[in-house]
Parts: C-alpha cells; structure tokens; sequence
C-alpha cells in the first residue's frame, strides 16, 4: 500500500525515540503501525519479514495512557520467530547488560514439552533495542548485531539468539550521506534522530519517499501529533515519568547527604572516644613504666647505697685494729678471715 505524506517546518512533531511515544505508533494495532512495525523489524535483522502479532506482555490500549510502566514491543512473526523491541530514550549504564538478560527470557520463554517436540522447534528470538542519548561501544558504528561466538577461535556458535542495538547518537556521518546512498537500517535511523529536527526536514521528506515503512510510521506519528487529547495524554505520560525520576534523584541526594552527615558524626565520635582512651592508655602505661624505671633505678641506688656502707665499715675496722696495735701482716690475717 503506496502512502504519500511530507512534513512541513510548520509542523509540530512529537519525539518518536520518547520511549511511549515509540509504542503509541508501533503498536497501534493499525494497518499502517503494522506494516511500519514489519518493515523497522526487517530492516533491522536484515531479513524479510511479516509482523504477525502482538503479544500482550501488559494491558492492552490504544493509547499511551496506561503505557507507564514498560514500553517494549514483544510480538512474533509469521513464521513463529519472537522479537522485542524497544526505545531507550534515557538507557541506563547497564543497558547491555539487561539486554542479555531479556534476550535469554526471550528465548527460555518458548514451550517444548510434549513427545513431539525437541529443541530444534525453538524458533529464532531478537532481542532489539534502539538507544539515544548515550553512546555504548567504543567505536563510530550505530548499528551492532551480537550473537554467541568464540573470538580466539573466530568460530560461531551458530545459535538462535541475536541483540541488536542502535545507536542513535552515533549518526553524524550517516546524515550527511545522500540519502539513495542510505540502506534501510540507516534511513529508519536517520528517521528517528532527526524527526523533529526541522533542518533536517529536507533528508526525511526524501526518506518517507523511498521508504513505505517509514512513511506508514510517519502517518501514525501526524495523527497522534494533531491528536489534542492523545497529546495530552502523553505529556501527562511524560511528567508522570519525569517526576518518579526526579523523585529518585532527589532520594538519592538526601540519602547521600544522611551518609555523610552519619559519616562525619561517627568519625567526630571515634576520634573523641579515640582520644579518651588513648590518654587513659597513655597514663596507664606512664604509670606502669614510672614503676619500672623506680625500681630500677632504687636497685642500682640501693646497691650503690650497701657497697658504700660496707667499705666504710670495712675502713672503720681497720683502723680499730691498728690502734690496737696490730702489725700489718696481723691486720691482713684478721681481714682474710
């Protein structure tokens, strides 16, 4: 089904990498937010493919006012693969790490019991995830596809899982490419980074062009733009998402502060008892070395003390024992007894 639609600079176009807004046109449940989910899909695994349905992995709507508290799209194709994709307009640090996560739910998820079935029923599973704002891999390349693989060896395990990640941010080259010289997977980027961006309204209007998927999307995303109540609706999606996260960063500001505030207490309290106890311990061993050095000190006295008396004595002797009239060798035999 051929659709023609072009942007104007006039028109006021919602975000589509806000997480909701993502899910409001590719879920919709629509032909043409059908046909656009099947054409983002194939662009992505670069491979043909039909979106079949949509599985329900919360409360089903038409409109993004219930979408509050997840905003992945899980469904599954014609031909019984399972895919999830989502938008992360603010991903987290570890993003790569919870992609790896779902992926595996993604894939255990699927039911093999029963005698005619083995695990060669399993069907393929992609887990997809599109990230602005913040930039993943170190190198200049958007658009990554992860699968298990031995890379001493460079041997493929040839599994049945795959996550594929863009990376919205790293488009500055991509954009200033001419747009016949764009693949899909770079248009449907390029679409999605700079669809509000009324400089580059020229590069889209040229994509929706040359791209029928691109432009269903863009159909979905016009009506839900000139939709006053819907619009409504999402600005009020976005402050409810905007206020639980600034009431997060606020927590942890005043949780911070608290630690500090106990930290510093404590270290105040730690150096006073610290103190305390050092000069108790300090007097302690002051006194008990004063002891040691006293005694020490009245032994040598002491002794210094007897030596002195007992040569005194010894003097006082002798000469009581010359005025007595002793000869010397007498005197000597008298000491030597």
């Amino acid at each position: 089904m051929k659709t023609t639609i072009r942007f104007t600079n006039d028109d006021d176009i919602i975000d589509i990498r806000k997480d909701n807004i993502f899910k409001a046109v590719f879920a919709r449940g629509s032909e043409a937010s059908m046909i656009a989910l099947s054409k983002l899909v194939s662009a992505l695994i670069v491979r043909e493919v039909e979106i079949e349905t949509i599985t329900d992995n919360e409360p089903a709507v038409n409109n993004v006012r219930d979408r509050q508290l997840r905003f992945d799209i899980n469904c599954r194709a014609e031909n019984g693969e399972l895919i999830n994709v989502e938008m992360c307009f603010y991903p987290k640090p570890f993003e790569p790490i919870r992609l790896e996560f779902h992926a595996g739910k993604l894939f255990i998820g699927q039911d093999i019991r029963g005698e005619d079935k083995d695990y060669n029923d399993l069907k393929r599973t992609y887990q997809i995830a599109i990230m602005a704002n913040r930039k993943f891999f170190n190198n200049d390349v958007f658009y990554h596809s992860f699968e298990y693989y031995d890379p001493e060896n460079r041997v493929s395990l040839g599994g049945k899982t795959k996550i594929i990640t863009l990376e919205l941010c790293k488009l500055g080259k991509v954009v200033k490419k001419s747009v016949d010289e764009m693949d899909a997977r770079e248009q449907w980027a390029v679409f999605m980074e700079y669809l509000t961006d009324t400089s580059k309204r020229g590069i889209i209007n040229k994509i929706l062009e040359r791209e029928e998927g691109i432009a269903m999307a863009s159909r979905v995303v016009m009506t839900i733009s000139r939709d006053e109540e819907e619009r409504a609706r999402i600005m009020r999606d976005e402050k409810i998402l905007l206020d639980y996260q600034c009431e997060m960063a606020y927590a942890k500001k005043v949780r911070k502060r608290l630690e500090e505030k106990a930290i510093a207490k404590g270290m105040a309290r730690g150096m006073q008892q610290g103190m305390a106890q050092g000069i108790q311990q300090g007097i302690q061993q002051g006194i008990q070395q004063g002891m040691q050095q006293g005694m020490q000190q009245g032994m040598e006295q002491g002794i210094q003390q007897g030596m002195q008396q007992g040569l005194e004595q010894r003097n006082k002797y002798v000469l009581d024992l010359i005025s007595q009239g002793l000869s010397i060798e007498q005197i000597k035999q008298q000491l030597e007894e």
